[in-house]
């Protein structure tokens, strides 16, 4: 008995779980337009010339030195990509500003200042200011004539934002709202001119709908308005990070952002756009380490042969080649159903900003899986990189060296990755509650299924019949564990936050490895198999693995949760929907790893 039936085009946010998706109706990379190519080369030239050769500079935080790589990135429109026409940008659609994200960001601290500036600190505005507002700043932050920032974080406020104390009291002339507080971990704080900064709004006698969490534009310059120091950070350190301190700091009247009270809708939906866009830039990361890794490897020889040669270091070089790949997969599909959803809405006549965020929260669960899966890509990446490196890993003359302290902020920027697995199953399961999303069905079915005799043929006999059969075999484990762990622990689920991760990291890597197979079978079905073999490899080498990891996380949770005649009716569950079939992963990530050493560079 299958759960999964035929679906459309594009699936609503989270409902892969339930529904099949076609080769042909994913979006890959392979169909980028020689316009997204020619920005794509456009970013890693300038990071390329620009940037690396200053890099020893950028990290002791020269002063104006960043400033000024935002300006020239200005000048060639690289921080006006997303920006509508009307407000000097390019206008160009969510994939392609996506891709300008991944293209710098092999950058190191300079890729986290460009995405500050691009994301939290120009979105804000372009998406929930007034006509005036925008017009005001966003030509400006276009250019990179004004450096944009976002205050949000707090000493006593970081995962839990909305506890912050930050207060905004209206003067007694109605002209200004005193700012009362300090922000803290504020990336482009030391030399932006615009910042949003979110505050409680507090007064004596304030009706309901006008206190609350807002979000304020704060004007460099402003009386009240100082900086701290530039803080001391373990990598990144080329990115400005300083406090931000308000003592009745005066902000006009005119520059609350959005509405009063409803600060959490702006925090909440940039949330959700940074997410994907970290994924991007991680992924421009690992590449870039990828290729630094790869490089060594053939040039160290030991025991008069380059290293790249041994089968220990093929395994590592295949399998960073293999999770880069896999994540650039699902990245790209989330993307273009973003896009998608973006362009549905402006054709119903949602203004550009309203569609893109309602696609971007229509998608809000898969964009806490990029971040989490994109940011662990990188770290490994990088780990690697050091280890292909051996003791000149460690040094700080070898670049590999700053990857490794850069690359691990990552995991915490835009919530760390324990929130974001949570998210991850918490806003699948409210969805399933008010009805926007049809998992009851489905998850009876595998109760049903559970209990039957199984299905031992071998059904369908196609080109990637078992691959596909496989990704919805695991589905159903999500469903099976999923559903059981609701039913049995009601609202004290919310509590029992390791079966939720559990639950969490066996979604998140079957929706890689089914993205990443999904791909892979389209590449074949266009150039034909032997022009895919190298793609196939990956996608089937990543899935064999996913199975283990899927059933460990699996059978982690029922033995939290469950017991008895249950706990072993869902353990032969688990075993049942991840069973794979035998596959020769070394003789493919050996493969793999050759067209790296032959490219001498991630080439795929």
């Amino acid at each position: 008995m299958s759960t999964v039936t035929s679906a459309p085009a594009v699936l609503k946010g989270g409902e892969w779980i339930i529904r099949e998706s076609k080769p042909e109706d994913i979006f890959t990379p392979e169909d980028f337009n020689g316009e997204q190519k020619m920005i794509m080369e456009m970013c890693t030239t300038f990071v390329s010339n620009e940037v690396l050769p200053i890099i020893e500079r950028i990290d002791k935080l020269e002063p104006g030195l960043m400033p000024s790589l935002l300006d020239k990135a200005g000048e060639q429109g690289l921080l006006g990509v997303s920006i509508p026409e009307e407000y000097g940008g390019l206008g160009k659609d969510f994939v392609t500003s996506t891709l300008v994200n991944e293209g710098l960001g092999s950058g190191f601290s300079f890729s986290v200042a460009i995405a500050a500036h691009t994301g939290i600190g120009t979105l804000p505005i372009l998406y929930f200011g007034t006509p005036e507002q925008k017009q005001k700043y966003i030509p400006k932050l276009t250019t990179g004539e004004w450096k944009g920032s976002y205050g949000l974080t707090e000493p006593n406020s970081g995962s839990d934002a909305l506890s912050a104390k930050t207060s905004a009291k209206l003067s007694s002339d109605g002209k200004y709202y005193l700012l009362n507080g300090q922000k803290c971990w504020i990336t482009n704080g030391g030399f932006a001119d615009v910042y949003t900064v979110f505050a409680k709004v507090v007064g004596d006698n304030l009706p309901a709908d006008k206190a609350g969490f807002t979000a304020f534009i704060v004007d460099r310059g402003i009386e009240g308005f100082t900086q701290g120091p530039e803080e001391h950070k373990m990598g990144i350190k080329g990115s400005s990070t300083v406090q931000l301190y308000f003592q009745d700091a005066k902000v006009p009247v005119e520059n609350v952002l959005g509405e009063i009270g409803k600060g959490h809708i702006i925090a909440f939906n940039i949330l959700n756009i940074g997410r994907l866009k970290l994924c991007a830039a991680a992924l421009g990361g690992a590449k870039g380490a990828a290729t630094t890794a790869i490089q060594y490897a053939n040039t160290r020889e030991q025991f008069k042969q380059p290293i790249a040669q041994f089968g220990a270091m093929k395994h590592k070089m295949a399998e960073m080649a293999i999770r880069i790949w896999v994540a650039e997969s699902a990245l790209y599909r989330t993307a273009k159903w973003i896009d998608n959803k973006e362009q549905e809405l402006i054709q119903e006549g949602k203004p550009f900003s309203e569609a893109l965020l309602a696609g971007a929260e229509e998608y809000a669960i898969e964009c806490a899986m990029l971040k989490v899966f994109g940011s662990e890509v990188l770290d490994f990446v990088v780990d690697e990189g050091v280890q292909i490196h051996g003791g000149n890993g460690f040094s700080a003359e070898y670049i590999i060296s700053r990857a490794y302290r850069d690359s691990r902020i990552n995991r915490i920027f835009e919530g760390t990755n324990e929130i974001n697995r949570l998210l991850t199953v918490d806003m699948v399961l409210k969805r399933a509650m008010k009805g926007r999303l049809d998992l009851m069905g489905p998850a009876t079915a595998v109760q049903k299924e559970l209990m039957s005799i199984p299905d031992f043929s071998s059904g369908d006999e196609g080109a990637f019949a078992k691959e596909l059969k496989l990704i919805a075999s695991m589905k159903k484990a999500i469903l099976m564990v999923a559903g059981a762990a609701v039913q049995k622990l009601m609202m004290k689920i919310e509590s029992e936050q390791e079966i939720l991760m559990n639950i969490a990291d066996m979604a998140i890597n079957v929706f890689h490895a089914e993205s990443a197979l999904l791909r892979a079978i389209k590449i074949a079905d266009h150039q034909g198999e032997p022009a895919a073999a190298l793609y196939l490899d990956m996608a089937r080498t990543y899935l064999y693995d996913t199975a283990d990891r899927v059933s460990k996380s699996g059978r982690d949770a029922i033995n939290a949760f469950a017991g008895g005649d249950e706990q072993r009716m869902m353990l032969l569950g688990i075993k049942r929907f991840t069973k794979a079939e035998p596959f020769n992963s070394k003789d493919a990530r050996r493969r793999i790893a050759d067209k790296l050493i032959g490219d001498n560079r991630y080439s795929f």
